[in-house]
């Protein structure tokens, strides 16, 4: 689809992303969703110069509490009653499944504005049990398939590949590294809607210099802590308004893609190779990635298969979810939100193209294209 009938993001925000448990911890879905609501909103007027009318907002969300947390977020940004919500679960591509689903809704013919994203508070997520017992998560898979934990997964990612626990390390540095010096530099400012004291992602840094001394997670294996994402509370939100609105981001094109449940990391990679062919583009033409960093493994088996280096500087330049953390139902969203830093708010040309994309638990993956439009 060619930019001039694609939908636009014309406005993107997000919250700090806080390690479970800390500075993030007593907020609910609904505040932390509402807070990024009505900032990209008040954004988005800016770029209209009148009043947002909103169709519908979605969020994507993974683990509760329930309750459609889009449609409570809604209202608590303050949205009129009259304005629904709808919540979105594709595990940790949510976020981005949530806005590509406020797409199509405008693609189809509903020309009216929708507000989505994603929210995730593994903070203030109920206890699950079956039976009287909890469980940490429900089955990606049926009986019979394998389905295995994120860590394991990751784990077996890294023995599939051949991937070295130096080359992880590094990686998860280079991510840290990138982060502190996106600080530094202000290039958060503009996105980030600060809440409850915290002004920056709270894990920036804390893993780097321990890199080394980390233990492996499972005996003789190459995966630690610090090349593993925290689990973080977070949210984000864009507004997403018909062709023809801008400065913007158009979405070209997207995929959503399945892949082996047992090596679920690598799904990112035929979802980017898929929604590049449907955008008519290549990996050459891309200047900006944003794929989610789930495990230092698993990123970097995304950028083999990609045929891109470790270190090109287009990859999560201002560091990736191994620094910022990983709000898992959120993360697609803010692979989005930095897309319009990296390239709206930064000034780059109408016709430059960004990728988002994630790896998904039980072997999916997604992506989207987006293109600069002034």
């Amino acid at each position: 689809m060619s930019s001039d009938r694609a939908p636009v993001i014309v406005a993107a925000r997000r919250t700090p992303i806080a390690t479970r448990g800390r500075a993030l911890s007593r907020l609910p879905v609904g505040v932390l969703g509402g807070a990024v609501i009505r900032a990209a909103l008040a954004d988005a007027e800016e770029v209209t110069g009148s009043p947002v009318v909103v169709a519908d907002v979605l969020l994507g969300n993974c683990i509760g509490p329930g309750g459609n947390p889009a449609r409570v977020a809604a209202l608590a940004a303050g949205l009129d009653p009259s304005v629904p919500g709808g919540t979105v679960d594709r595990q940790c591509g949510s976020g981005l499944a949530a806005v590509l689903d406020a797409v199509a809704a405008i693609r189809a013919g509903d020309d009216r504005v929708r507000v989505a994203g994603g929210v995730e508070s593994p903070s203030t997520a109920p206890v699950r049990s079956v039976g009287g017992v909890a469980y940490d998560r429900a089955p990606f898979a049926p009986d019979g398939f394998p389905d295995p934990d994120m860590t394991r997964a990751a784990e077996d990612l890294a023995a599939h590949d051949g991937l070295s626990r130096s080359r992880q390390d590094a990686h998860a540095a280079r991510s840290h590294a990138r982060a502190r010096a996106a600080i530094a530099e202000g290039r958060f400012d503009a996105e980030l809607v600060p809440l409850a004291g915290l002004h920056h992602d709270h894990s920036i840094g804390e893993a780097e210099p321990l890199l080394p001394r980390l233990a492996p997670l499972f005996p003789g294996g190459t995966v630690t802590a610090g090349t593993s994402t925290r689990i973080g509370d977070g949210a984000a939100a864009v507004v997403v308004a018909a062709a023809g609105t801008g400065p913007g981001l158009a979405v070209r094109a997207a995929a959503v893609v399945g892949c082996d449940p047992a090596l679920p990391g690598i799904g990112a990679a035929p979802g980017i190779h898929s929604a590049l062919q449907a955008a008519g583009a290549t990996v050459a033409d891309v200047v900006a990635f944003e794929i989610v960093e789930a495990f230092a493994a698993q990123s970097l088996a995304v950028l083999d298969r990609i045929g891109v280096a470790d270190d090109d500087p287009r990859v999560c330049a201002d560091g990736g979810a191994l620094a910022l953390g990983h709000p898992w139902g959120a993360s697609g969203a803010v692979a989005l939100v930095r897309l319009f830093s990296r390239l709206v708010r930064a000034g780059l040309p109408a016709g430059t193209l960004g990728v988002a994309a994630a790896s998904v638990g039980g072997g999916l993956g997604i992506a989207a294209v987006v293109e600069v439009v002034r």
